[in-house]
């Protein structure tokens, strides 16, 4: 991350040299096509910060790259990747055959809805909404979206208002991966990227292309469970602990798994970053298995708060993982938008169970996204918020740490929620006492899924799922003292 100019994710090695680290990573984004041409390089001294090395390095590393042609520094224009290098190759990694042949499935306008309801909410209207997964509404950046959608539409070709295309608008698909590769590290091209209408418009067509047997966290989104189970996917859940999903274990991604849903860079809801050594174990098994697939969720990716973001599991192996994503927390969940970033062999399986009358994301905000990410506001508005959502989580952990010590509170320090861990057997009365104190949020044990036995390692656990992001800041800190009695309260009886 950078606080004064765009995103660049970059990945050092922890020990050596700083400068010659950062010319090769450098020059490596630029070579694999990550950095594209045009592409303007943070300030010295921002990217200093983010990567806590001397200014001195990332000038000196600026220059030697400018001196070899891998950049450009102009007075005025700052410094950029010049247009018309060469990229390297690598990119169609193959699936393996006998990937993605079974026949695209009809999608229906709500199937499963019922199954994929989530935990129950309060009986009566809540002072306080503590649901996890809302952005602050009230943030979202009126002025600078209306500027981009009014430019977006005025310079946008005919062909924008006709019939649509299902791998979305071409302007949408060419920012989302310049922009993926340089905040998320995702190896994206164009042809690679498909637009869809949110990530459960995403998981949907997924599910259409990839029955039979999928891995799921054992902890996850009951929504996305009812989506999957309406499409008559076997569930096998894997185990989560602090290290995130054991991809570690033989016996979980045995035979007839091909499919693999992660939430790598933040798992969902426990909070966990998935260990290095339980990434690459993601990534060997689906190339080692003929057909195998690893979905990716990267719901809240870009914000972690205690250090850059980890890059995408994608850009370990682009041939063997989907990389999802969507604005619902980043921007706005009311824009219904979201993108798949497709190996070769399963992009065009999923474009065909879009089918050509699929109701697509409508054009002009497509458009009006793309503007959005190519003029930096969309950088702009994820910096911002991250600083406002870093600052309501230290809130929420200072107040529990001085009002109820006892309860800990899991998982990295990032995205938009917490999970507060209790003692067992406290989780009902933990809830009941915040329903009677006017709190909505809900208990970690109605994430875990319905198949994943309450008894196998790694996966007992009671907590609360705190949302932080959404209340005004008044009505917060008056929510944050709610909680904070009713969570003391519960601990202290036991």
């Amino acid at each position: 991350m950078t606080r004064d100019g765009s995103d660049l994710h970059l990945e050092l090695p922890p020990e050596g040299p700083r400068r010659p680290a950062l010319v090769r990573a450098l020059r490596e984004a630029v070579r694999s096509g990550r950095l594209a041409g045009g592409t303007r390089l943070p300030p010295y001294r921002a990217l200093a910060a983010d990567l806590g090395i001397a200014r001195g390095a990332v000038a000196d590393a600026y220059a030697e790259l400018v001196a070899e042609g891998w950049l450009t520094a102009r007075q005025g224009s700052g410094t950029r990747v010049p247009e018309g290098l060469a990229r390297a190759e690598g990119m169609g990694e193959g699936m393996g055959e006998g990937a993605g042949k079974s026949a695209a499935r009809a999608e229906g306008p709500a199937d499963g809805m019922a199954r994929a309801a989530g935990p129950a909410p309060a009986a009566s209207p809540a002072r306080f909404d503590l649901a996890q997964g809302k952005p602050d509404p009230a943030a979202f950046p009126r002025t600078a979206w209306a500027a981009s959608a009014r430019r977006a539409v005025l310079a946008a070709p005919s062909d924008a208002f006709g019939p649509g295309d299902p791998r979305g608008r071409p302007e949408l698909r060419r920012a989302l991966a310049s922009y993926l590769a340089r905040a998320r590290g995702v190896r994206a091209d164009p042809d690679r990227v498909v637009v869809c209408s949110g990530f459960a418009n995403a998981l949907r067509l997924l599910a259409a292309v990839r029955p039979r047997d999928w891995a799921v966290e054992g902890y996850g989104l009951p929504f996305h469970h009812g989506i999957l189970d309406a499409a008559g996917i076997r569930p096998h859940p894997v185990p989560v602990d602090d290290d995130g999903a054991r991809t570690d274990l033989r016996d979980v991604l045995a035979s007839p798994v091909r499919t693999l849903l992660l939430t790598p860079a933040h798992q969902f809801p426990t909070g966990a970053t998935l260990h290095p050594s339980r990434r690459a174990a993601a990534v060997e098994w689906a190339r080692s298995h003929p057909g195998a697939l690893v979905v990716e969720d990267d719901y809240d990716g870009e914000f972690r708060y205690d250090r850059k973001p980890v890059g995408a599991l994608q850009g370990l192996a682009p041939g063997h993982v989907v990389y999802a994503g969507s604005l619902s927390k980043s921007l706005s969940p009311a824009i219904r938008l979201g993108w798949l970033v497709l190996p070769d062999g399963v992009r065009d399986e999923v474009l065909a169970a879009k089918g050509v009358r699929e109701s697509w994301a409508g054009a002009p905000d497509q458009l009006a996204l793309a503007d959005f990410l190519e003029c930096g506001a969309y950088d702009r508005q994820v910096r911002r918020m991250r600083q406002r959502y870093r600052d309501r989580r230290d809130r929420l952990v200072a107040a529990l740490a001085a009002g109820a010590p006892e309860v800990r509170v899991t998982g990295i320090a990032a995205g938009l929620h917490a999970v507060l861990e209790l003692p067992p057997g406290t989780e009902p009365a933990a809830l009941e006492a915040a329903r009677a104190a006017g709190i909505a949020l809900d208990g970690l044990s109605g994430y875990r899924h319905p198949a994943h036995p309450a008894t196998s390692a790694g996966t007992v656990r009671e907590g609360l799922v705190v949302g932080y992001a959404a209340l005004p800041d008044r009505a917060f800190t008056e929510a944050l003292a709610a909680l904070v009695r009713v969570v003391a309260e519960v601990t202290r009886a036991t």
